[in-house]
């Protein structure tokens, strides 16, 4: 174990230097850092996240469900309404069903939100970060797998649609109605296409997330980082429409050497909207894996009151693995979570 932890220990130093400097660049920034409780009513209502839940009792033996967050973004957007303007969290973060190379059932995730302020911004941001914790690396390049990117060069920015076009020549805004309907036999057909599998229950989200892994991931940051923007507008729950087209919406996630880094959105601030999605959203987890969370009323109540912001999630954990040449995400935490036996 002493040896083991030797080994280990000058790149967990080097994660302590890189949050060192990220807490004195957002502070330099007049951004307020704040703790977000990891148990919470509602863990997150996307789809495909799945929790770590426990029961609180109370005095009189009542019991409650609650949650560990899978992100502090609920919480973040009720300080916003609560007036705060920039804000950032260094959050211990939980899923359940993940485990690998690039994924952990305990992380930390750095989130960062502005209000009145568009999600470009975030982009500048996020490139920033990026180079900030090459330089504090010492790292002229990002490796991983065989692959390498430039930290410090200007990221390309690519549409989902032009990112489906080219890497795997599929029209993908035509699959896309004007209100955001999609149009899933289309995209079917356009995938076969393409040389991938189609199954019958196949629905749209599924055509969508095997085409990005397929042929559109393993193409991006190479050379430099890409930010990939435009989803579609049912494949951003928390994003508010693009301005100028409502069949895809303000989202964009950053990419080095195939690796997802990060994960933003121009806000959504309709509380009657985002009720609709994660309803659908929950509809689809209880058809997929038999269970569904509650949403939080709170976290509705606050986006009535929350101002128009931007925000981004961006794994921290990652982004050390990139900067310090590490190949698990394992090798740069301090206490990993112990393999449970199958």
């Amino acid at each position: 174990m002493p040896a083991r932890h030797a080994d280990r220990r000058p790149r967990l130093m080097l994660r302590n230097r890189i949050t060192a400097r990220f807490r004195a660049w957002f502070d330099a920034r007049d951004f307020v850092e704040i703790e977000a409780a990891c148990l919470q009513v509602s863990p997150g209502n996307e789809a495909h996240l799945s929790a770590f839940s426990t029961q609180a009792i109370d005095a009189s033996g009542a019991r409650t469900t609650l949650h560990l967050h899978t992100s502090p973004e609920f919480a973040c957007k009720k300080l916003l309404a609560a007036g705060e303007p920039r804000l950032f969290s260094l959050a211990h973060v939980f899923r359940n069903r993940e485990r690998g190379p690039l994924h952990h059932p305990e992380f930390t995730m750095l989130e960062w939100y502005r209000a009145g302020e568009g999600y470009e911004t975030l982009m500048r941001d996020a490139a920033a970060l990026m180079a900030l914790a090459a330089e504090t690396a010492g790292a002229r390049t990002f490796t991983w797998r065989g692959r390498e990117g430039d930290p410090f060069a200007d990221p390309e920015r690519l549409t989902l649609a032009e990112a489906f076009d080219r890497h795997a020549g599929i029209d993908l805004l035509t699959c896309i109605a004007a209100d955001g309907t999609t149009d899933r036999d289309r995209l079917a057909v356009g995938v076969t296409a393409a040389g991938l599998r189609v199954a019958a229950d196949d629905t749209f989200a599924d055509l969508f997330s095997r085409v990005l892994v397929a042929r559109v991931e393993p193409h991006l940051g190479m050379g430099r980082p890409t930010i990939l923007c435009e989803y579609p507008i049912s494949e951003a729950a928390l994003a508010r429409p693009a301005p100028h087209d409502p069949r895809v919406a303000e989202r964009f996630e950053l990419y080095a050497c195939g690796v997802e880094l990060a994960n933003a959105f121009g806000e959504l601030t309709d509380p009657a909207e985002q009720r609709r999605r994660f309803e659908a959203e929950m509809d689809e987890k209880e058809r997929v894996y038999g269970e569904r969370y509650p949403v939080d009323e709170d976290f509705l109540a606050a986006l009535a009151e929350m101002p128009e912001a931007s925000g981004i999630a961006l794994g921290f954990d990652r982004l050390v693995m990139l900067a310090c040449g590490a190949g698990r995400i394992e090798d740069v935490l301090w206490t990993p979570v112990a393999e449970t036996a199958p």
